[in-house]
Parts: structure tokens; C-alpha cells; sequence
């Protein structure tokens, strides 16, 4: 037969095994739970920097597609037109300018001769 001192010590046995045990699934849900919050953080970030990515890929895109856009076309090719008339017309301009020049400078050479 076991003694009351024994029954006593097999209980007191039952019982820290049991409190270890809640005390370790208590560790382990706090564990847990500190993982899914800290994990948490970290999905939002990334989930606001591909939604940021995202953003910034489709405003580079519709900018492309701004400069391929028939006005957009239109508008270079009128001002490379424009360009190119103004730069006919300073190279007439200068032509004529050196042209008046030479006759001048024959003009003055030949009344030096005289």
C-alpha cells in the first residue's frame, strides 16, 4: 500500500507536469502569435511596395504610349518642320548677308585701285 506521503508527492508530481504543459502551450501560442504579427508587417510592406512597383510600371508605360500618340507625332513633326524652315531661313539670311559683304569689299577694292 502506498502511504499518504507518497499519494501526496505522485499529486504534487501530477500537477507541475500539468502546469509545465500549460505553461509551454501558453509560450508557444505567444510565440505564435508574435511571428503572425511581425509576419504581418512584413507581407504589408511588400504588398505596398508591388502595389507601388505596379503603379509606377503603368504610368511609365501610359507615358510611352503618350509619346507613340498620333497628336504627340503630329506635334513633333510640326516643330521639327518648324525647325527646319527657321534654319533654311538664317542660312538664306546669312548667305545674303556675305553676299552684300563681298560687294562691298569689291566695291571698296576697286576704288582703292583708282
Amino acid at each position: 500500500m502506498a502511504t499518504s506521503k507518497a499519494k501526496s508527492q505522485d499529486l504534487l508530481v501530477s500537477v507541475a507536469e500539468s502546469i509545465g504543459s500549460t505553461l509551454g502551450a501558453i509560450a508557444a501560442k505567444a510565440d505564435a502569435a508574435k511571428d503572425a504579427i511581425v509576419g504581418g508587417t512584413d507581407t504589408a510592406v511588400k504588398e505596398v511596395k508591388r502595389s507601388a512597383t505596379k503603379l509606377v510600371r503603368k504610368s511609365k508605360s501610359t507615358a510611352k504610349k503618350a509619346r507613340r500618340s498620333k497628336p504627340a507625332r503630329k506635334a513633333r513633326a510640326s516643330a521639327r518642320k518648324a525647325k527646319a524652315t527657321a534654319k533654311k531661313v538664317a542660312r538664306k539670311a546669312v548667305g545674303k548677308a556675305r553676299g552684300a559683304a563681298r560687294k562691298a569689299k569689291k566695291v571698296t577694292a576697286r576704288r582703292g585701285r583708282r
